[in-house]
């Protein structure tokens, strides 16, 4: 053996190591919900009012900033700070994966301007919360409908099944501001209360 040996083998094992770390924070990204957001990212934070669900805030920071960049009205829930009730409750506490985006979403409930959520435990672990968006009252193409669950009347369409639920306006205002270079998509919606 040569005495370059050790020497290289350390090299080597000092390689494998660092590349062994640097993909942890990628492997940590792909796991469940709960994974925090990269450091440096555009955040999203959804942050419950306690005293009225339905006024609450959505609020978007730059970076690793603490000075939220743009705040936004918004609702969970009918009301319900039971973050285990079914379709009335609001939104639990957490890091939610964003699965999907779109601006043209086309489900049964929720189209146009939408944001979907991976689905996540509450907080007593008895009922996993699926179906969960980031979402406004709106059609397909953006427009303002004229049934209930399409038109957007005021205050009152802030309440929902827990979904996060934005002014229409807002929503768009979201979208385009996430669709800037210097912004991008957060990976994740931060849940606090």
């Amino acid at each position: 053996m040569s005495s370059n040996g050790p020497h290289l083998r350390g090299i080597v094992i000092a390689g494998v190591l660092a590349t062994a770390l640097a993909l942890a924070p990628a492997a940590a990204a792909q796991g469940p919900a709960q994974a925090p957001p990269p450091a440096g990212a555009t955040r999203l934070v959804f942050d419950k009012n306690p005293k009225d669900p339905t006024d609450s805030r959505l609020l978007v920071y730059k970076g690793d900033s603490n000075t939220p960049w743009a705040v936004y009205r918004a609702g969970s829930g009918v009301g319900v700070q039971d973050d285990c009730a079914r379709a009335r409750g609001w939104l639990p506490n957490g890091n939610w994966k964003i699965k999907l985006k779109s601006t043209t979403y086309n489900g049964n409930l929720i189209k146009g301007y939408a944001v979907y959520l991976e689905d996540m435990k509450c907080s007593q672990g008895t009922l996993k919360r699926t179906e969960m968006f980031i979402h406004s009252e709106m059609n397909r193409d953006g427009s303002q409908g004229t049934t209930e669950s399409r038109r957007w009347d005021g205050a009152r369409d802030y309440k929902s099944n827990g979904c996060v639920k934005l002014n229409p306006d807002d929503i768009k205002k979201m979208f385009r501001l996430f669709d800037r270079p210097e912004f991008g998509w957060p990976t994740h919606l931060r849940v606090v209360s």
